[in-house]
């Protein structure tokens, strides 16, 4: 069973055991140029994080057994580092990666560290449809990330890429 969160999702909402999380949203963009957005250092610096956060740092080693790094500056001055490194690459359709736990902080605060993270992009004919399927280590994980602003932070950042991917 997967656990399908919207912005008005809370904790009880979910199954009990289940220590996934799956988010997705339907872009109106070429899935090419969706998944770019994702691999991509100066597009992923436009949109990663929450509201208000910016990107001042990102590196990206697209391939298996690559890491990426992106920096998200907290309103506050606060840096978060988020780091992973990538299991599988099927461009454009689909990107696996480890999420780790760097200097001490989870990703954005969000997301507690070890996460596998998969992300699949399907063509929609001119659109397309991301879905974001995390795996934490434990249903405690799950929790303390849906606590911390996982979802909100998740769907903030799918708000900038959506405004960065709208004709015009």
């Amino acid at each position: 069973m997967q656990c399908y969160l919207t912005a008005m999702s809370a904790i009880a909402d979910l199954a009990p055991g289940e220590q996934i999380i799956v988010i997705s949203r339907v872009f109106d963009a070429a899935r090419e140029l969706v998944f770019e957005a994702f691999t991509d250092p100066k597009h992923l610096t436009q949109f990663w994080g929450p509201k208000g956060f910016t990107c001042p740092a990102c590196e990206v080693d697209l391939r298996v057994g690559g890491k990426f790094r992106v920096e998200m500056r907290a309103p506050d001055g606060t840096v978060y580092p988020c780091v992973g490194t990538y299991r599988e690459i099927v461009r454009p359709e689909r990107i696996v990666y480890v999420s780790t736990a760097d200097a001490g902080h989870p990703c954005g605060g969000g997301l507690p560290p070890r996460a596998v993270v998969t992300m699949t992009f399907i063509d929609l004919g001119g659109r397309t449809k991301l879905t974001i399927h995390t795996r934490l280590q434990s249903v405690a994980d799950r929790d303390a990330a849906i606590a911390g602003g996982f979802n909100e932070g998740w769907n903030d950042a799918l708000d900038k890429l959506a405004a960065l991917l709208a004709p015009g």
